[in-house]
C-alpha cells in the first residue's frame, strides 16, 4: 500500500509517516517507480506507536516496542527493553505525583492559614457595592 492509504488506515497524516521514517521508526522500501510501499506490519507498528504516545510515551520511548514487533513478536511489550520503558515511565509518573501531592499539601496549608485570618471567610473583600446590595435584596 502507498503512504496515503497507510496514513488513512492508521488515522494519521503522510507528514507524520515521513517524520516516523526520518526517525527510523518506520521503514519504507521503495517500489520500482520510487513510491514508498508499506504492508500490514506497518499498520500494526503505527497502531503501537500511536497507542503508546496516547499514554504519554515519547517517540523515543516507543523504539523498543517497535523493535520488538519487528523482531516478530505479537506484542510490542513482549521484550525486556519494552518492560524497562514501562517501569521507567511509571517511576517518572510516581515522582511527578509525589511532587504534585507535596504542592497540594502546601497549598491546602496556606489556604487554611489564610482562611483562619479572615473574620468572615465567606465574604469577598473586593466585591462591588452594587453586587452586595443585590445579594442583600434577594
Amino acid at each position: 500500500m502507498r503512504i496515503g492509504e497507510l496514513a488513512r488506515r492508521a488515522g494519521t497524516t503522510t507528514r507524520a509517516l515521513r517524520f516516523y521514517e526520518s526517525q527510523g521508526l518506520l521503514a519504507a522500501p521503495r517500489a520500482a517507480n520510487g513510491y514508498r510501499e508499506y504492508g500490514e506490519d506497518d499498520v500494526r507498528l503505527l497502531e503501537e506507536i500511536r497507542t503508546l504516545q496516547a499514554v504519554g510515551l515519547t517517540l523515543d520511548d516507543t523504539r523498543p516496542f517497535v523493535e520488538c514487533l519487528r523482531a516478530g513478536h505479537e506484542a510490542g511489550d513482549a521484550c525486556a527493553d519494552s518492560i524497562e520503558v514501562y517501569q521507567r515511565k511509571l517511576a517518572e509518573v510516581d515522582a511527578c505525583l509525589a511532587r504534585l501531592g507535596a504542592v497540594r499539601s502546601s497549598l491546602l496549608a496556606k489556604l487554611d492559614t489564610a482562611l483562619a485570618r479572615q473574620p468572615d471567610p465567606c465574604r469577598v473583600a473586593d466585591r462591588p457595592a452594587v453586587e452586595a446590595t443585590e445579594t442583600k435584596e434577594t
